[in-house]
């Protein structure tokens, strides 16, 4: 889920009495869950996955520092690749059930997939997805990972936290499949030329090393041309 517009004023206050219910569990449309989100401003994050709401727990240090290692590593490779645009915590509409808030998220500038609306908000389905998650047990990886499957979302990666792991999938005739990576531990985008992460690095913390190596493949595909 993203930040909410800076584009569009928000609405006229509404005294906490006469606010609808957000919780988490509900099953609303998509219409309905915007209407009641944008109720309230206290709720900083808030997804409609599948018609479920599902309101965020606060947001630990262990998270907020691995969506800022992900984002600097999207960062290093966006700085000279013009052509792609970057958002954090952006409120994604995807369909009629789901509007949700990736961590990050990445996508063609040209509007081929992902475009921003008339209501200040995204819309489609951004090339790749980056959620940072707490185990395999996470929505992430289950109706989460089901509805950027069925709008097609190219590339999905899943950082899980406690588990100590990083699943990046592609979507391969209508499923998600695990990318392989490479004889050197590097695993490739195929939707990004260029886009590589070392993930035994970026799991120890070794930010330094995952930078390098965006950097070099930046560097060799320079030279090639």
């Amino acid at each position: 889920m993203a930040a909410r517009s800076q584009s569009l004023p928000e609405p006229a206050p509404i005294p906490p009495a006469e606010r609808l219910p957000l919780n988490s569990g509900d099953r609303l449309t998509r219409v309905e869950f915007h209407r009641r989100y944008r109720q309230h401003p206290e709720i900083k994050k808030a997804e409609l996955v599948e018609g479920v709401v599902y309101v965020a727990s606060p947001v630990s240090l262990k998270h907020s520092s691995h969506h800022s290692g992900a984002t600097r590593w999207l960062g290093a490779y966006a700085d000279v690749h013009p052509e792609v645009e970057i958002q954090t915590n952006v409120s994604l509409i995807l369909d009629g059930d789901n509007e949700v808030q990736p961590d990050l998220c990445m996508y063609y500038g040209d509007g081929r997939s992902a475009r921003a609306g008339d209501d200040g908000y995204l819309h489609g389905a951004p090339e790749l997805v980056i959620e940072i998650s707490i185990s395999s047990a996470s929505y992430d990886l289950h109706s989460k990972l089901n509805a950027y499957r069925r709008n097609g979302v190219q590339e999905y990666i899943v950082w899980r936290v406690f588990d100590a792991a990083i699943d990046w999938f592609e979507l391969i005739e209508g499923a998600y499949r695990a990318i392989a990576p490479d004889e050197r531990g590097i695993v490739h985008s195929g939707v990004f030329p260029g886009l590589r992460l070392d993930r035994e690095k970026m799991l120890t913390g070794d930010l330094t090393s995952v930078l390098a190596e965006q950097r070099r493949a930046t560097a060799a595909r320079s030279k090639r041309g």
